[in-house]
C-alpha cells in the first residue's frame, strides 16, 4: 500500500510531459491521477506507455456515469490497467455503484460525492436544495452501502462523511491548495494540513505541484517533496 499521502494530477494533454512529472515526483508521490482529458485523448495505450517512466499506483479517474451495464462494462474494460482507484459518480445511484464494485472487487470502486468546483448556488441553479454538505453525506452512504470503497468528497465536507460511513472507506480529497497557491477553479477548498487533520487519506494535488515544473523538474521535485512534510 502507498505510503505518500499524495495523489499527483496528471492533467495535461501532453503524454511525455505527463510521464516527465512522474520522473520529476516519484521519490515523494506513489499514485498518479490520470483523467478524461489524458484518457479520451492517448486511451489504453497512453496509460501503458505512463508506466515505461516510472512504476507507480493508478488513480484512474473516469467518472463513470450511466446504467448499470455500461458502468460495469466500462469498469470490464480497464480492468487490464489495474487502477487502485477508480471513479463513478455517485449520483449514478446504488445500482450502478453496485455493478461497478462487484465486476472488479480488486479495485477501489470511489465514488465522487460533489465536484469541489460547485458552489451552493450552483446546485441551487440546477435545482437541488440541499446544500454542498447534506447533499455529499447522503450521497457517500449510499455508496458506501452500494458497495464503494473510497469516497472522493471536498475538505470541507470530510469531517461528517467519516463520522457518517465510519472508519473503513478510504477518504479522497481534491479541492486542496498550500496557503502559498490560488484556488483556481476550485470553490470549497482546504489547506493539506487541514485536509488530513479532517480526516482525509489522500490528497488530489495538481497545479500547486505541476505549475513548478516550469521552472525545473528539480523544482518540481522539492514542491512535492515539501507539500508530503508539511502533512507527514
Amino acid at each position: 500500500m502507498s505510503k505518500s499521502r499524495i495523489i499527483l494530477a496528471l492533467d495535461t494533454d501532453d503524454l511525455a510531459l505527463a510521464g516527465q512529472w512522474i520522473q520529476a515526483t516519484r521519490k515523494s508521490i506513489d499514485i498518479y491521477k490520470v483523467g478524461l482529458e489524458f484518457f479520451l485523448k492517448f486511451g489504453h495505450d497512453g496509460v501503458k506507455k505512463l508506466y515505461e517512466y516510472a512504476d507507480f499506483e493508478l488513480f484512474l479517474d473516469l467518472k463513470l456515469h450511466d446504467i448499470p451495464n455500461t458502468v460495469a462494462g466500462a469498469v470490464s474494460a480497464v480492468r487490464d490497467h489495474k487502477p487502485r482507484f477508480l471513479t463513478v459518480h455517485a449520483s449514478g445511484g446504488s445500482q450502478m455503484i453496485n455493478a461497478a464494485a462487484t465486476g472488479a472487487p480488486e479495485i477501489y470502486i470511489t465514488a465522487v460525492t460533489v465536484l469541489t468546483s460547485l458552489s451552493e448556488p450552483m446546485l441551487a441553479d440546477m435545482g437541488i436544495k440541499n446544500s454542498p454538505l447534506d447533499l455529499a453525506i447522503s450521497l457517500a452512504k449510499n455508496a458506501v452501502n452500494a458497495g464503494a470503497r473510497a469516497i472522493v468528497c471536498s475538505p470541507l465536507e470530510v469531517a461528517a462523511i467519516r463520522t457518517a460511513v465510519g472508519k473503513e472507506p478510504t477518504l479522497i480529497t481534491p479541492g486542496v491548495r498550500p496557503a502559498d497557491s490560488q484556488a483556481g477553479d476550485q470553490s470549497r477548498v482546504m489547506t493539506p494540513e487541514d485536509a488530513i487533520e479532517a480526516g482525509a487519506n489522500f490528497l488530489v494535488i495538481g497545479r500547486p505541484i505541476t505549475s513548478y515544473f516550469k521552472e525545473s523538474a528539480e523544482a518540481m521535485s522539492k514542491r512535492a517533496a515539501q507539500i508530503l512534510d508539511s502533512i507527514s
